[in-house]
């Protein structure tokens, strides 16, 4: 006897998106917790933030809408029906398979799984297979490869197998390249042809280099950085002012995706008026149409690290720096909810207490609100 496929309701899917929009979980614990793939969970939180503006629109049927169909329409609810059928079929490649995958509705009465599949351009294997958890090894070599690329940002995925084996560590170079590639992070050297765009996002010129800066909100910088936790990881992004290096605002993610980073500005906007420049590198959240348009829209001068620079955004690398040695390394977080209240310490400590030495031993806030300083980029 076979099998009954298990099916996912549209009240199961929102339970699992809230889920992770709270954020005190990672994805992999929500994935565990509800016994389904990890991939799920980044979609259906993605849809929902996408469609949550349609719940509020408050659509009125008209009396014609009402009225029962005539058979004309049916006809032409058919034809329209066939005809997005055949485009759903011929375009399907065109959509990421992770994508595809969350697509897939179990508990159509109408539509076979097989048949979805068929639609989809999936195999139905993909469908049903469940991967297990991270192991608690690859979490320990995550954390192990976030210490070393802060000290030598430069390592790719061979020297930093080397200096993984050197660790006691057996493990080849494709796996350190995959658990690199889910950090979000990679090795920092020249490429050729930087200036050409990339996922058919505008790419915009570097311009910072050689600009004074000498004044609070002349140019803000954003960055994502990886942090591990007890049992996962999960994404910071943080906005600063670069004259003053004050963290203006940050917010903690399960999932690599746009909208944290767009609510991390829109809250920097609203609490401290506009930057002349926003300065991000071309990461697929900041070159995004939906991070840009922010931009514009508050008619703010966009600027972009060159493919490889890493020193083009040097003051959120030494915030990064900070931020782990001196909050992330030193304790072990057990889920979202005891990072963000750690960081929320943290962060009011580096703005209104931590002296910097390239301030003349000020504080953040001391320059950011003071303006006693003449610094040069």
């Amino acid at each position: 006897m076979s099998k009954k496929r298990k099916q996912y309701s549209a009240s199961f899917k929102s339970k699992v998106a809230l889920a992770a929009l709270k954020g005190d979980e990672t994805t992999s614990e929500i994935a565990a917790r509800f016994q389904i793939h990890p991939t799920m969970v980044s979609t259906w939180k993605r849809e929902l933030l996408e469609n949550a503006p349609e719940l509020f629109e408050g659509k009125k049927k008209t009396a014609k809408q009402t009225d029962e169909p005539s058979a004309d329409e049916l006809y032409r609810e058919i034809g329209r029906l066939t005809v997005e059928r055949d485009f759903l079929s011929r375009k399907a490649r065109s959509v990421s398979r992770q994508r595809r995958l969350a697509m897939i509705e179990r508990a159509d009465p109408h539509i076979s799984i097989s048949r979805q599949c068929e639609l989809l351009k999936l195999s139905r294997s993909s469908v049903y297979y469940v991967p297990r958890e991270p192991r608690q090894e690859d979490l320990e070599l995550m954390y192990l490869i976030d210490q070393q690329h802060l000290e030598t940002p430069y390592y790719g995925a061979r020297k930093m197998r080397v200096h993984l084996q050197h660790q006691g560590y057996r493990v080849n170079r494709k796996r350190v390249q995959r658990l690199m590639r889910t950090m979000g992070i990679q090795a920092v050297y020249s490429r050729p042809r930087t200036s050409i765009p990339g996922d058919g996002h505008k790419i915009y010129p570097y311009l910072l280099k050689g600009l004074a800066i000498d004044r609070p909100n002349q140019a803000w910088a954003t960055d994502i950085s990886y942090i591990p936790l007890a049992r996962g990881f999960m994404y910071l992004v943080a906005i600063i002012d670069w004259y003053s290096r004050k963290v203006l605002s940050w917010r903690v993610s399960n999932t690599m995706d746009t909208n944290f980073c767009i609510d991390a500005l829109e809250e920097a906007l609203q609490r401290h008026g506009t930057p002349e420049i926003f300065n991000t590198d071309q990461g697929a959240q900041f070159t995004s149409d939906a991070f840009t348009a922010v931009l514009k829209e508050h008619s703010i001068r966009i600027s972009m690290d060159g493919k490889g620079c890493y020193h083009d955004n040097i003051f959120v690398e030494r915030l990064w720096r900070s931020v782990k040695h001196e909050c992330v390394y030193l304790t072990a977080f057990e889920d979202g909810q005891h990072l963000k209240q750690a960081l929320n310490r943290y962060f009011r400590h580096y703005n209104q207490n931590r002296y910097h030495q390239t301030l003349e031993y000020q504080t953040p806030d001391e320059v950011y609100y003071g303006h006693p300083l003449s610094l040069a980029a």
